[in-house]
């Protein structure tokens, strides 16, 4: 995921940038014209086009931990000592990219206690002499000081903390007894929500134990609710388990998988944390592209997204070293993505790995050889019968053992990510084309490539679809996408292929070189005040002016979706991000970004409709009509990149009896949603009197400066 650089493209498709300053407060491609601009919109006639059903989407990918961390609800950090995390950089002295720290010094991505802390002077350590499972072979093993005089255990710290509202908890974890004889005395544990700020113990469940219910030779799991009613002030809470001193004095238990979860999204079991899945499906996605992403390709091949390894109880994942630096518990895998697609209603992108892995030095990777692809592509293929088979097959019968019975329909799958990097991709792509299509004919194939590559050109067959990604300055999606699409089919000679936007977003400020250059460290300051650490007006402006341009094509253009999706703001590894978070649900973020994509999705149409302008052109003002033939209406979207307003005469040929209309705008084009102020830049309903011109088919407005607009002309 996320490493397509402007300058391919514009090498590649003729288009140059000027020498120009950095700009924070407008678009350097934006024309200078305060002219009035007049649209006929065709309402009886002319050529309609279906609009793109499933135009505005959203990606599942596990980076800025918006899976762990993030959307999945688990609540404990390090919960079964699975892996730690790693920070990446250049190498001195070399152009080499490696691991600059550990977390595991000894062991990069190794196991670490990282989250817990002992109570009562309790002694923590790791240990694989007892593992819980082949997956989980990690454990932590506690010994309990002889002299305890007061409570003894641990706690977790969580993902930077712990948000403690007044709700119902489920927790759980595994205990195994250092010996026959350590769980003699024990009648309780208690697991209980506290603060760290203050000696405040929010709520505490208390399970009864005995030597018959713990045991040296076989691993008890214990489950437990822990009803709330307080509601902490802050975020820096734990979860603490705790014995009473006198039970445990001078013994050795050990613990794995300690897991606590809020209530969650559609109250699914392991599943997604509530605000920040409802943030989501306001959205109202029309599909989901998954599980990546670089993060399905793995910074090594053994690193790879192993769906086989995500499904089944938790005991049975043993998570891996993620592409984003930090480890993946795959808590939340294969089944859980496709759970969240039906909670949702989307349309299912499945992304399968394709034998080429990222290498943590850089980005040549590699590629299986061919002899390899053959478990590649069974590996495929197992996957799909997985999600598609009937129970009476191998691997849907083990659908329905992993509790869904009922099969999830794959249209659209596609073949690895971003594999232009690698010089192997056609001899791969082709190899699994044909293996997917003999088995599964209407499915669409998407290809990860098409001519980026300067070695090679990749022959898309007919009837399947190009993944293209648009990570560049705002001019770029002005100057060099927005005529992009019309012509597209005829000039690459793929007069059959669809185009998927896998991932776009406007990165930063239009600067002089107008390359991006997306490898810089967010620390770096050549990345100082060029990257947009958040999206912004000016950001928002110009992929408000990129998804007008999709919607004006949608035989060609049928899919859509910013990136990357999700961050948690205390550990993020890209910006920006269509949704902010942290601990504390009440600092989500909607980005502005997240508002043009809602608003547009919101008002898609049945149908485009023909529009001349019969005054004016493209530029400073962008436009595209469509027709909702369900409700009656017509919309008219509408993008002014000019930091002045525009004077606009729509006629249609159909009488109207009113006119909505939707505005984001500000006079700061540098402002963004925060936590400070979430709704900086947000929509706002603006109502039109009847000078405007009800009824007799024309409206006059004077377009805000820097805005994003739709209007709504009920019919």
């Amino acid at each position: 995921m996320l490493i397509l650089v402007a300058p391919i493209f514009a090498s590649f498709f003729g288009f140059v940038f000027s020498q120009r300053p950095p700009s924070k407060d407008y678009i350097n491609a934006t024309k200078f014209d305060q002219s009035q601009v007049t649209l006929t919109v065709n309402t009886r006639g002319g050529q309609r086009n279906a609009t793109a059903p499933f135009l505005y989407g959203w990606i599942g990918e596990d980076i800025n931990h918006s899976i762990d961390g993030g959307l999945y609800g688990e609540l404990v950090y390090n919960r079964a000592f699975q892996g730690s995390n790693v920070i990446t950089g250049k190498l001195d002295g070399s152009n080499q990219t490696g691991i600059l720290q550990a977390e595991n010094a000894e062991q990069p991505f190794g196991p670490t206690l990282l989250g817990w802390l002992p109570i009562g002077g309790a002694e923590l350590s790791l240990d694989r002499s007892h593992p819980l499972s082949r997956a989980l072979p990690t454990v932590m093993q506690v010994k309990f000081p002889l002299d305890a005089s007061s409570e003894v255990g641990f706690l977790n710290l969580g993902f930077y903390g712990m948000s403690v509202r007044p709700q119902l908890y489920n927790a759980s974890l595994y205990i195994l007894a250092g010996g026959p004889s350590e769980a003699t005395d024990l009648t309780r544990l208690n697991v209980s929500l506290r603060s760290r700020s203050s000696k405040d113990v929010w709520a505490t469940s208390t399970i009864p134990v005995s030597n018959d219910t713990i045991s040296d030779g076989t691993w008890t799991q214990f489950s437990m609710q822990i009803s709330n009613l307080a509601n902490a002030p802050d975020v820096n809470n734990t979860l603490a388990v705790t014995f009473d001193p006198t039970e445990v004095a001078g013994k050795t238990f050990y613990f794995s998988l300690v897991s606590l979860f809020p209530p969650t999204f559609k109250n699914r079991p392991n599943g997604m944390r509530v605000d920040l899945a409802e943030a989501i499906y306001e959205l109202r996605p029309r599909f989901l592209r998954f599980p990546g992403g670089n993060n399905l390709e793995g910074i090594s091949v053994k690193g790879r997204f192993q769906w086989e390894r995500t499904i089944g109880p938790l005991t049975e994942r043993p998570g891996r070293p993620g592409a984003w630096t930090y480890y993946n518990t795959d808590g939340f895998g294969l089944l859980e993505f496709l759970q969240w697609t039906e909670d949702m209603e989307m349309e299912r992108i499945l992304a399968v790995y394709a034998g080429y892995s990222l290498d943590i030095s850089g980005l040549e990777g590699v590629s299986l050889e061919q002899e390899q692809m053959a478990d590649v592509l069974a590996s495929a293929l197992n996957e799909l019968e997985y999600c598609m088979g009937s129970i009476s097959t191998t691997y849907g019968a083990l659908r329905a053992k992993n509790g869904h019975p009922e099969p999830f329909i794959i249209n659209y799958v596609e073949i690895g990510n971003e594999d232009f990097y690698s010089g192997t991709y056609p001899r791969r792509f082709e190899y699994m084309y044909k293996g997917i299509k003999a088995a599964y004919p209407n499915i669409v194939i998407i290809s990860t490539a098409s001519e980026e590559n300067v070695n090679y050109e990749i022959d898309l067959p007919q009837g399947s679809m190009y993944d293209l990604h648009d990570y560049a300055e705002p001019s770029f999606f002005i100057s060099n996408r927005f005529n992009f699409f019309d012509n597209w089919q005829q000039d690459t000679n793929n007069t059959k292929t669809t185009i998927l936007i896998g991932e776009y977003s406007c990165l930063q400020i239009d600067e002089p070189t107008g390359i991006v250059n997306l490898n810089l460290s967010f620390a770096d300051p050549a990345v100082d005040g060029l990257r947009f650490p958040n999206p912004s007006l000016l950001s928002a402006l110009a992929e408000a002016v990129y998804l007008i341009a999709l919607e004006r094509n949608p035989n060609l253009v049928k899919f859509s979706t910013f990136a990357p999706s999700l961050a948690n703001t205390n550990a993020f590894q890209w910006r920006p991000n269509l949704i902010t978070f942290d601990a504390d649900p009440t600092h989500t973020v909607r980005s502005v970004s997240y508002h043009v994509q809602k608003l547009f999705n919101a008002y898609r149409g049945t149908h485009t409709l023909e529009v001349v302008n019969t005054q004016g052109d493209f530029n400073p003002m962008f436009w595209v009509a469509t027709i909702d033939e369900v409700r009656n209406a017509v919309y008219l979207k509408i993008v002014n990149t000019l930091n002045q307003s525009v004077p606009l005469r729509v006629d249609l040929h159909t009488a109207y009896t009113s006119v909505n209309g939707t505005v984001i705008s500000d006079r700061n084009v540098s402002r963004y949603n925060s936590v400070e102020e979430p709704d900086a830049v947000i929509p706002r309903s603006v109502e039109f009197s009847v000078n405007a011109g009800f009824g007799n088919g024309a409206f006059i407005w004077g377009v805000p400066a820097s805005s994003i607009s739709v209007l709504e002309f009920k019919l």
